[in-house]
């Protein structure tokens, strides 16, 4: 008979790991809530039947495998995340929920590296060495949570704030992604619109001047000189925002033209304090969530860092490491950093000193993701007079370039 090992809690709270022998994973699940625990951990031993069955199973795990390209969709993995939590706190062992939730997916990255989970469970790993061998799909603050809730034996609840932190860090990038869409669509319909004057309506009237022998004005010159360019060399136009992508990321390569860029992106009206404001409300929550699930405050800071995706910020958390090495505050090196406002220095300062961090940092995060939204529609209420007077006023400009011989003409043929 199969023996698994498990991890439970008595009627006090107090944790208890210990063996049990049964026919399956149901059997056993049953036999310890009849002892009077509840059940957080549920493993087959390598030891018993089950290894070898183990064996079976990987090679039929394979065979469940599908080809994919690509990486894992963040919706897929907050939905996974909810249905897995959801399961766990209806009281079900790790092994089934995982069992469950792999056989209901549908084929992709995040199926794929199930299979693999499922099987390293099985044969004796722990759900966070089993999710830490697939980091593509499951990130270091994914793992840390969930280590730290096997430790604590609350892994659903550490699940359930996992999935409220996926779910609204998600939702922040939606609305930022979904402002974005129409302003793109206005320029790329923009730009298409002038090409289409430029190759086709400007050298008819060139036409017409050549016909007529007038003497062309500057402006008029100019236009000619660009619409004839364009037509000639339309193959170019589409190089050059490849070669600034190209530019961009030759320069990412390095240490100081990285930092540049990001310093930069911080010094752009309206959309460095957009940028500033979303990686605060990131970096706050994630540093609240990983707090709240007990992950020590070092190696937390040091998974903020990686979330921040900006080299001025990353430096910046560096900073708070060392103060915290030093035994020192986190305040501190922020307030002398600048890129956040006091209020966020303030009131880490008072959770510090209160002993109630997460909630404050929480509450920043709450804060500042109103603000990015408010941002957000401060933005696109802006561009959309901007880039309605610029059209305008191009447009405006090439019908007067055009029509001023044009009106010399109409003069000279009336006299």
């Amino acid at each position: 008979m199969p023996t698994f090992k498990f991890e439970a809690l008595d009627a006090a709270g107090a944790q208890v790991k210990d063996t049990i022998e049964a026919s399956n994973e149901e059997e056993a699940s049953q036999k310890i809530k009849q002892q009077g625990y509840f059940v957080t951990k549920l493993t087959t031993t390598a030891a018993g039947g089950a290894a070898k069955s183990g064996k079976k199973k990987k090679k039929t795990g394979k065979s469940r495998k599908t080809f994919t390209i690509g990486g894992v969709s963040q919706k897929g993995l907050c939905t996974f995340t909810r249905q897995f939590s959801t399961l766990q706190d209806a009281g079900l062992p790790v092994l089934r929920s995982l069992r469950i939730l792999e056989r209901q997916m549908k084929p992709g990255v995040l199926k794929n590296a199930l299979i693999d989970v499922v099987e390293d469970v099985e044969s004796g790993s722990t759900l966070s060495e089993a999710l830490g061998r697939h980091p593509k799909a499951f990130d270091r603050l994914y793992v840390n949570m969930v280590k730290a809730g096997e430790a604590g034996g609350a892994l659903e609840v550490i699940l359930q704030r996992l999935a409220e932190f996926k779910e609204k860090a998600q939702s922040l990038k939606r609305k930022i992604v979904g402002a974005m869409v129409y302003p793109s669509v206005v320029i790329f319909v923009a730009i298409a619109i002038l090409l289409f004057i430029m190759v086709t309506i400007v050298p008819k009237f060139k036409k017409i001047f050549d016909e007529f022998g007038l003497s062309l004005p500057t402006a008029t010159k100019t236009l000619i000189a660009t619409a004839t360019w364009c037509e000639e060399y339309w193959y170019v136009i589409p190089l050059f925002p490849l070669g600034i992508y190209l530019m961009l990321k030759m320069l990412r390569k390095t240490k100081a033209g990285n930092y540049a860029l990001d310093r930069v992106v911080l010094w752009i009206p309206i959309v460095g304090s957009l940028v500033e404001k979303t990686i605060v409300a990131r970096t706050m929550r994630t540093l609240g969530t990983l707090v709240s699930s007990g992950v020590p405050i070092l190696e937390a800071l040091a998974i903020v860092k990686e979330t921040a995706n900006n080299i001025v910020f990353e430096r910046m958390f560096q900073r708070v490491i060392e103060s915290i090495r030093e035994g020192d505050t986190i305040a501190d090196p922020l307030r002398e950093s600048r890129l956040v406002d006091d209020m966020v220095v303030n009131m880490i300062e008072v959770g510090e000193e209160t002993g109630d961090l997460d909630t404050m940092l929480y509450k920043i995060a709450d804060f500042y993701d109103e603000e990015v939204d408010t941002l957000v529609k401060s933005l696109i209420s802006l561009l959309e007079p901007i880039m309605i007077v610029f059209l305008g006023g191009v447009i405006g400009a090439i019908v007067i370039s055009l029509f001023l011989p044009l009106i010399k003409l109409l003069e000279g043929l009336s006299k």
